[in-house]
């Protein structure tokens, strides 16, 4: 299960969101209507390890053209992969318990996401889902 608390405090909590996310529900409305801006930084912030890695995947999420125009709030679809961001790291958060560790096995090569790094993977819906499910299998000590 998609922990929505925590999804909700990598993209920065009520502070960023102006409302408490408490359900799947919640969280599902503040990306429909558009996350704020300051998701996208905090999300990124929060993930990658160092400035340029944030500031790559921030390119990666919304490009920088595209990030001058957004003033208030982020258009749904990119709100949509800002979440996905939080979504992965926080189910990776919970399955490695470090956020070092986490963020060590969504930048390595796997071999059983063939070979590509799980962000690289994660920048699809679909490639995100097999990250989970990876991710799933990992927790509950399944044959992955």
């Amino acid at each position: 299960m998609i922990n929505a608390r925590q999804v909700a405090r990598i993209l920065g909590g009520r502070r960023v969101l102006k409302r408490e996310v408490r359900s799947l529900g919640d969280l599902q409305e503040v990306v429909a209507d558009g996350l704020p801006v300051g998701a996208l930084d905090e999300a990124v912030a929060y993930v990658g390890a160092t400035r340029k890695e944030a500031e790559q995947l921030k390119d990666l999420l919304v490009p920088r053209a595209t990030r001058g125009r957004r003033r208030a709030a982020l258009k749904p679809a990119e709100s949509e992969r800002v979440e996905r961001l939080a979504r992965v790291m926080a189910l990776a958060e919970q399955v490695w318990e470090d956020r070092n560790d986490a963020r060590a096995f969504l930048t390595a090569a796997h071999p059983l996401l063939d070979g590509r790094a799980p962000l690289e993977l994660a920048r699809t819906e679909l490639g995100a889902r097999q990250v989970e499910e990876l991710l799933w299998k990992l927790e509950y000590s399944l044959p992955a």
